[in-house]
């Protein structure tokens, strides 16, 4: 699965240049819907396109490594037991 890193490229830029940046100021500047932003933030496995990464790697001046990492999910596995009465 693809895990977006956004929440710690937020909290290095603000480090970097000591002002908070919300995900509203975020939207503003890169035209990306604030519930995008939000649902790449707190949803597993959420799913967006090209532009926003292109987008979203030019405000953060990075590249598309730093911003998305591939996460190994574990698959869970059932067995088939028999029913007993």
């Amino acid at each position: 699965m693809i895990r977006f890193r956004l929440q710690e490229l937020i909290a290095e830029k603000q480090f970097r240049e000591g002002q908070r940046v919300t995900l509203t100021e975020l939207s503003e500047v890169t035209g990306i819907n604030r519930v995008t932003l939000s649902k790449m933030v707190n949803h597993r496995g959420y799913n967006t396109v090209t532009d926003n990464i292109d987008r979203l790697c030019k405000f953060f001046n990075c590249k598309v490594g730093d911003l998305m990492e591939y996460v190994e999910e574990e698959i869970e596995t059932t067995v088939n037991q028999p029913k007993t009465k």
